[in-house]
């Protein structure tokens, strides 16, 4: 059987394809609060991106509770249920391996508030103006 070439453009396509699906189904768990605990039913969290691994054995999630509230404590309750996460993409996707998931948080909003900050500073402020 002769295997297909896949080019690294078509990969990284695939990639983000299946990782925005996964994103799709772990939004539609929390949002229909579908997992069993109180700590995540107590909390909106967001489910801002998910990076597969090129195997797509491993799923990165990062994840952001509303207002950034209690994030250590949201963290915990999701990894705690790792295994329920997993199994439900799995099924959902109906994927060859069931992709291992990992919750860490999403910075990228605090990352931006300090850019914003750093802007507005009125010393680079003067250097950005023109004269």
């Amino acid at each position: 059987m002769v295997r297909q070439q896949v080019t690294p453009e078509q990969h990284s396509v695939r990639l983000l394809k299946v990782g925005e699906q996964v994103r799709h189904v772990l939004s539609e768990i929390l949002m229909r609060q579908q997992v069993h605990d109180a700590t995540l039913s107590a909390h909106s969290v967001s489910v801002t991106e998910v990076r597969m691994t090129p195997d797509l054995r491993i799923a990165t999630v990062y994840v952001k509770p509303l207002l950034g509230e209690d994030e250590e404590v949201v963290l915990k309750a999701l990894r705690t249920h790792t295994a329920f996460f997993q199994r439900e993409v799995a099924q959902r996707l109906k994927l060859k391996f069931a992709a291992k998931i990992r919750f860490l948080p999403d910075e990228t909003f605090d990352e931006a508030s300090r850019i914003d900050a750093l802007l507005n500073d009125p010393r680079v402020k003067r250097d950005l103006e023109e004269n």
